[in-house]
């Protein structure tokens, strides 16, 4: 199987499945002496575990990550630094019903035509349990990074929205609440909805918005590997994501070129920026922010037609642990997916000039 590393400098490869003893990677090319917060990489993956309230999979899992190689004494060593975050609370049973048959709009059908095999336990390879590696890595990247601050919440469930720009928003908000959205009314009316929704026996999506602080100009090369270019395979790379836009996005395709430009202001910041904070594929200086759609989770506890692997018409129904809204958690995989962009992208600008 390929593509199971990100990055080019600073890049982790992972490994693992959702049923299997753990999931885990190797980060490679961080660079050598940095102190390490361990506690802050572990609330990350607290931020991420299932079973954190109830508004999400009851799968209890502690996701406690061991590191094996690249720490000395607190520090990084420069060396490809190893972890790993060991299953405890598998419930294979919970999928035997669907050995034989997919779920529609998940990837059983797809996998299992490439590849001829298919762990159908929580979706083996293809569940977004991968991801928790992906917020370990991250979370060292953040640290790398010491200065740029990642905030990324919940801006939409469904078609409930927070319509104020994240200018106006308190980020110290987030973590108040479940749903991990800054505007705690509106984050009550998003916990009811996925509440209803998961009685329904039924999914919804939602979209998480994230803000970059503090990022430096340079960041980023002008052709192939943009910036936004290289930030969206990131978040279009995590489960159930549909769509990505930065700064204006399509709204941006309605306006007129004079409506649409940044004036500079002498010290070389933007007045409107409506870019996003990259322009000609290169960070400006200015904040970052981009949207991140999430599609309803594939699988829902009500009766569906779908086929077996015999191409026979069946009904199935789902069963087990599921997210009925995957956004509250998925905040701090799009946090660590950006931070693994930037700290790949940092290693690059340091080598541009002298």
């Amino acid at each position: 199987m390929a593509g199971n590393q990100f990055g080019k400098l600073f890049s982790v490869t992972t490994f693992g499945e959702s049923h299997g003893a753990a999931i885990g990677g190797v980060i490679d090319g961080c660079p050598a002496g940095i102190e390490l917060d361990l506690h802050a990489i572990q609330h990350d993956l607290d931020r991420r575990k299932p079973g954190q309230s109830a508004i999400v999979t009851q799968r209890k899992e502690p996701d406690e990550v061991a590191f094996y190689s690249g720490i000395f004494e607190g520090k990084t060593t420069g060396t490809p630094i190893g972890f790993a975050i060991h299953n405890t609370n598998q419930k294979s049973h919970d999928y035997s019903h669907i050995k034989d048959s997919y779920r529609p709009s998940h990837a059983d059908y797809v996998y299992d035509q490439k590849y001829g095999f298919r762990d159908y336990r929580g979706g083996g390879r293809s569940s977004a349990r991968e991801t928790a590696s992906r917020v370990v890595a991250g979370a060292i990247a953040k640290q790398f990074l010491n200065g740029i601050r990642f905030n990324a919440y919940v801006s939409a469930v469904g078609d409930i929205k927070l319509d104020r720009p994240y200018q106006d928003l308190d980020f110290k908000h987030i973590e108040e609440n479940p749903v991990r959205c800054p505007d705690p009314e509106k984050a009550k009316e998003m916990e009811a909805y996925i509440r209803q929704i998961r009685k329904e026996g039924d999914t919804v999506g939602g979209i998480i918005t994230c803000v970059i602080q503090n990022v430096p100009v340079g960041l980023g090369e002008p052709a192939f590997d943009k910036l936004h270019a290289e930030l969206g395979k990131a978040m279009l790379s995590i489960n159930a994501v549909k769509g990505f836009e930065y700064g204006s996005g399509f709204v941006g395709a309605q306006l007129k070129g004079s409506q649409h430009n940044d004036p500079f202001n002498a010290d070389g910041t933007t007045q409107s920026n409506r870019s996003g904070g990259v322009q000609g594929g290169i960070s400006n200086g200015m904040d970052i922010y981009f949207n991140v759609a999430f599609k309803p989770v594939a699988t829902v506890m009500q009766a569906q037609e779908t086929i077996n692997n015999k191409g026979e018409k069946v009904t199935m129904e789902g069963k087990g642990r599921h997210d009925p809204c995957v956004v509250p958690r998925a905040v701090p995989i799009v946090e660590a997916m950006a931070a693994l962009v930037l700290a790949d992208y940092e290693l690059i600008r340091r080598t541009n000039k002298i």
